[in-house]
């Protein structure tokens, strides 16, 4: 089994955070209903205010792309991007296995 996972940090602007952190977890709840959406994960790092991480497992990658054109992340975007400072991807994988999924 194969599947594309993809990773990364979203930073806010100063004391906004939280409001990020919301809609993220507004999208992840919305992710339940998506049929190849196996993991989607949103965290903080308690030593950095404004950051807020993702972790994401997909069928494929044409799973995670086709995504993007929900309404769900259509939304998401518009709310989030006014402040939004920065997005930081760490390498897109191929997952091999493991637990989880």
């Amino acid at each position: 089994m194969e599947l594309y996972s993809v990773n990364g940090s979203i930073s806010a602007a100063d004391g906004k955070r939280e409001e990020l952190l919301t809609y993220l977890l507004e999208a992840a709840s919305e992710m339940e209903n998506v049929e190849n959406c196996y993991i989607y994960s949103v965290g903080i790092d308690p030593e950095d205010a404004n950051k807020v991480y993702i972790y994401e497992v997909w069928e494929d990658k044409e799973a995670h792309q086709n995504s993007l054109s929900l309404d769900v992340f259509k939304e998401l975007i518009t709310k989030a991007k006014p402040i939004i400072t920065g997005m930081s991807d760490y390498p897109s994988l191929i997952i091999k296995g493991g637990k989880g999924i």
